[in-house]
C-alpha cells in the first residue's frame, strides 16, 4: 500500500489484507466459527439481511398499530432498555427499564403520552445476535436502537439513541 494512501485513509488490519475502515453505521460481519455439530453456538448466531428486516418491519408495524400486546411479543422476559426518554418519562438518572413487565408499563405510559406516535423505518443493520433499527418518528426525530437478541431470538437488550 502506498505511503500517500496510508497517510490519507484510516486503515484496519484483517488477517490477510489491509482495508479502509467502513464509515459509521456500516456493519462488518466477521466469519462465524461453528461447533462440532456445524450449528452456531449460543452467542454466535449471525442474522441474515432478511431476518433483520423482517424483525424490524414487524417491530415497526406493532408500534405503528399502537398494539401493546404485539409490541411485547418481541421482547425477552429479562429485557433491559436504556434510553434518555426513560430518564425523561420516569425521572430516573440511569434511563433504564429492566424486565418485561416494567417495560410493558413504560411502553403503556409512552403510548399514552404520545398518541400520535408513528415510526418510519429508514435502515436496518445486522450482526451477530444484534440489529440496529434506524428510523424517524412523527416529529422527524432520528432514532437508532441497538437491539441485542437472546438465544430464543427475542430482544434482550436495547440502547436507544436520538438525533435532531
Amino acid at each position: 500500500m502506498s505511503k500517500a494512501r496510508r497517510n490519507t485513509a484510516s486503515l484496519t488490519r484483517n488477517d490477510t489484507f489491509y482495508a479502509v475502515k467502513p464509515p459509521l453505521f456500516m456493519v462488518h460481519r466477521a466469519p462465524i466459527e461453528s461447533n462440532s455439530n456445524d450449528e452456531p453456538s449460543i452467542g454466535e448466531t449471525a442474522l441474515t439481511r432478511d431476518e433483520a428486516w423482517h424483525l424490524a418491519n414487524a417491530w415497526v408495524a406493532a408500534w405503528n398499530a399502537h398494539d401493546l400486546d404485539r409490541i411485547m411479543t418481541h421482547y425477552d422476559d429479562a429485557v433491559e432498555l436504556t434510553s434518555p426518554i426513560v430518564a425523561q418519562l420516569l425521572g430516573t438518572a440511569d434511563g433504564k427499564v429492566v424486565g418485561k413487565e416494567s417495560l410493558r408499563a413504560y411502553f403503556q405510559r409512552g403510548l399514552a403520552a404520545y398518541p400520535e406516535l408513528h415510526f418510519r423505518l429508514a435502515d436496518v443493520l445486522w450482526g451477530v445476535n444484534s440489529v440496529v433499527l434506524y428510523y424517524t418518528n412523527q416529529k422527524g426525530t432520528h432514532t437508532a436502537e441497538f437491539m441485542e437478541l437472546s438465544a430464543s431470538g427475542k430482544i434482550a437488550k436495547v440502547v436507544a439513541n436520538y438525533g435532531a
